[in-house]
């Protein structure tokens, strides 16, 4: 008769017949391992990058607006290219959001700058 063994480090298995790991431990271990040998998948890729934009954009705008040159944030890993929203002012301005820190690109005397406020009530 075939003795099993743990898929995770290898022990004999006792107890039921379809068991497959020795305990939880290896059970969680043996799946954190494979998800790091898998590709990332595109939800992970783009929540994270959601995640540092807010971040870096919630660290840019203590104040509830502010003008930061577009390099500094891009040089930190903000990525225009994700946001979750954005809003239009009447002015035809648009303001893309990360949740809810926006930023609007704008050159001013040749650079080019983010202008970051927070979302206000009178934007919904």
């Amino acid at each position: 008769m075939n003795k099993k063994v743990c898929k995770s480090c290898g022990k004999e298995l006792t107890g039921r017949s379809d068991k497959v790991f020795c305990d939880l431990h290896c059970k969680s271990s043996y799946h954190y391992r494979r998800s790091l040998e898998e590709a990332p998948r595109f939800y992970n890729k783009v929540d994270n990058q959601l995640k540092q934009n807010r971040r870096i954009l919630k660290a840019y705008n203590k104040a509830g607006k502010a003008t930061v040159r577009m390099g500094v944030l891009e040089s930190e890993g903000f990525n225009p290219k994700f946001f979750t929203h954005y809003w239009k002012n009447q002015k035809g301005d648009v303001y893309f959001f990360v949740y809810e820190y926006g930023f609007l690109k704008k050159k001013e005397q040749n650079l080019e700058k983010y202008i970051l406020i927070q979302w206000q009530d009178y934007m919904n």
